[in-house]
């Protein structure tokens, strides 16, 4: 089988850390792309707790290019809206760097999927269905096939992802609290 690749939109916001933190949703669950294929919930389950069973990881890529791996997910999981990501470009990576000045400068936004189909049906519209991936890898690509999925934050560094961490863990408990 052939790998196939899915875009979407990292949007306006980045989180500085390291190098960059990329925080965002590589997916969104129900969304048709232009490729007229839908991720269904739970599409990505079985491959991420196979990955997770090896020890393995979700690979951050370059415009797809396994020769150019250009940091680390540190975080890839499904949640109720989509297949979440967040992890960190290298600035020691020649092409990290390349990625970082591209972003910052509103170049690049996009994220994409990089996975095998295992399992998908057609529906009366004649979209694509993906019920089970095996995911590869998420890059970083020029041109973005599902627009709806966003980075979800941005900051100048680590402290101030720190810092925004403990503001919603208190806000939260604050919630708890009073509701």
């Amino acid at each position: 089988m052939e790998l196939e690749h899915k875009f979407c939109k990292l949007g306006e916001t980045l989180e500085l850390a390291e190098g960059v933190l990329v925080e965002g949703y590589a997916s969104v669950f129900g969304k048709c792309d232009q490729g007229g294929d839908v991720v269904q919930p739970g599409a990505y389950a079985a491959s991420l707790k196979a990955l997770n069973a090896k020890g393995g990881t979700v690979k951050m890529l370059w415009q797809h290019n396994p020769a150019e791996p250009i940091g680390v997910w540190d975080t890839v999981h499904e949640d109720a809206r989509g297949l979440y990501v967040k992890g960190r470009i290298l600035a020691d990576v020649e092409k990290g760097r390349e990625a970082i000045a591209l972003i910052e400068a509103g170049a690049i936004d996009g994220l994409s999927i990089g996975y095998r189909t295992v399992k998908a049906t057609k529906d009366d519209k004649g979209r694509r269905l993906l019920s089970e991936l095996e995911l590869w890898e998420v890059s970083l690509v020029t041109f973005p096939m599902l627009p709806d999925a966003r980075v979800l934050a941005k900051g100048d560094s680590s402290l101030d992802h720190d810092m925004r961490d403990l503001t919603d863990a208190l806000n939260h408990a604050r919630a708890l609290l009073v509701g």
